[in-house]
């Protein structure tokens, strides 16, 4: 606003000073019509945030609210008809460069912004930063200036809040996203748009269901929680599936929240969240693997050792097998190829499996021998541990996406628990022959077997294998 037009009878600390009254409007509102003009300027003027006094054109003051008042101390009775600001708001010495500053807004364009110190009715100063533009008559020629000021420390501190809040949303390594009271996002960073996989307008407004495919409940409960008690003491590191036009991604997200409420309400109002994160997957997964491992390399020690106080090898190659068991899968069989051992040239015939211990199908517990009758496996052809035995390999095998029924059949066809939807087949090595396969199966609440998965199997088969062959040489003995 480079100019305004200002006419108002004196009240509340304002003049007519800038300009004539309004002439008289016809009509039954037009009595009463310049009263309401002036109690609705004086409103307006003792609402405001910012300290604001006008000048006419030579240099009276004419204007003063109660924003003034309060920096300053001068009350408006106090202020208005002062010739100028030497002397009792400005320093003598200072008035007359103060001045000179302030009214050049009546010859120049736009608003003209400048800092200077101000006295107060104690005698204290404070540092304040103008903003003066002219005020024109309605002749449309210069009236006089209006100048809003604050403390700079103030005007600062709001400065720096709206740089803050730029930078977030716009140079960010981080995203950001505004949650409204509704869930939904209404401001979103462009950090934030690449993790969800969209643009910064088109997620405005859109339920987080339509962008997340998993962890959106969890999602969701943190951010009501934030509205309603406030922001959580630490980040929390958040799960979620974010659909993309490829397929669904598994993210992590370290996530901090805020709840936002309006600073111009008498009481807090909330009028939202805000949901800063942080992708860490990688280095969640960093983690999680390095933990698996420590604990899958416990396992294997604690084996050995439990394994090295059993009389029987065969006792020993169950033992191996209890300790792999935990988190690692739910049920667990051990094969021998039937009439002993094969060496790499006797490979080439079919293959007969005779079972040699199981973990017991029905409540947990320790595997069991499966005694001396040694009656082959009904294995048919094509069975992964026929597979394992005859590739000297690993075998991975999966239900795949079949209802439930169709996965008791699945897994009953194969001879195995009927809960069992994944299964890895490892080859049972020692002495440079195959003795048979140990068989890992997991239920459908677990994942299915991965490479890793393999490489551990594997560890957990060498040492089976050389119990099995001890046992076996302690028979022939």
């Amino acid at each position: 606003m480079q100019g305004v037009q200002v006419s108002a009878s004196r009240r509340s600390g304002t003049t007519d000073e800038l300009g004539p009254d309004e002439p008289e409007r016809d009509g039954a509102a037009a009595g009463g019509s310049a009263s309401d003009g002036s109690d609705l300027l004086a409103a307006l003027l003792d609402g405001m945030d910012a300290a604001l006094c006008a000048f006419d054109a030579d240099g009276v003051v004419t204007h003063w609210n109660r924003e003034a008042e309060r920096i300053l101390g001068w009350s408006a009775d106090e202020a208005v008809g002062r010739r100028g600001l030497a002397g009792w708001a400005v320093r003598s010495a200072d008035a007359e460069e103060v001045e000179s500053r302030l009214l050049s807004a009546m010859h120049a364009p736009g608003r003209q912004v400048h800092e200077f110190a101000l006295l107060t009715k104690d005698g204290g100063r404070v540092l304040v930063r103008t903003q003066s533009a002219v005020v024109l008559g309605p002749d449309g020629k210069p009236a006089g200036v209006y100048c809003a000021f604050s403390e700079v420390h103030a005007q600062i501190d709001l400065e720096r809040s709206i740089a803050l809040s730029e930078a977030l949303f716009e140079d960010a390594s981080w995203g950001v996203v505004l949650v409204d009271v509704d869930l939904r996002p209404a401001v979103v960073n462009a950090h934030a748009a690449k993790a969800l996989g969209t643009g910064r307008t088109s997620v405005l407004g859109r339920p987080l269901g339509d962008l997340l495919a998993q962890g959106v409940e969890e999602l969701e409960s943190a951010l009501q929680h934030v509205l309603a008690e406030g922001a959580p003491p630490a980040p929390a590191e958040v799960w979620v599936s974010v659909r993309t036009p490829e397929g669904e991604r598994r993210r992590c997200w370290r996530s901090g929240f805020l709840r936002l409420a309006s600073p111009l309400a008498e009481e807090p109002v909330p009028l939202g969240v805000g949901w800063l994160f942080q992708d860490v997957t990688e280095s969640k997964q960093v983690e999680q693997e390095a933990s698996l491992l420590r604990f899958r390399a416990q396992q294997l020690h604690r084996a050995s050792r439990a394994a090295a106080e059993c009389e029987d090898p065969a006792e020993a190659a169950t033992v191996h097998l209890d300790f792999a068991l935990a988190g690692f899968a739910d049920h667990a069989l051990i094969d021998r190829v039937s009439g002993g051992a094969l060496s790499d040239a006797e490979a080439e015939g079919p293959v007969r499996l005779v079972r040699v211990a199981a973990t017991p199908s029905g409540a947990p517990g320790p595997s069991r021998l499966a005694g001396r009758a040694g009656l082959p496996v009904r294995y048919a052809e094509g069975h992964p541990a026929l597979q394992c035995v005859e590739r000297v390999g690993a075998v991975r095998a999966s239900a795949g996406a079949i209802s439930a029924e169709e996965a008791r059949g699945w897994a009953l066809a194969r001879q195995w628990p009927q809960d069992a939807v994944h299964a890895l087949c490892v080859v049972l090595r020692s002495r440079g022959r195959t003795l048979g396969a140990v068989t890992f199966l997991r239920g459908a609440g677990r994942s299915a077997f991965e490479r890793s998965d393999a490489v551990y199997a594997e560890d957990v088969a060498v040492r089976i294998a050389a119990a099995l062959d001890l046992a076996g040489l302690a028979e022939e003995e």
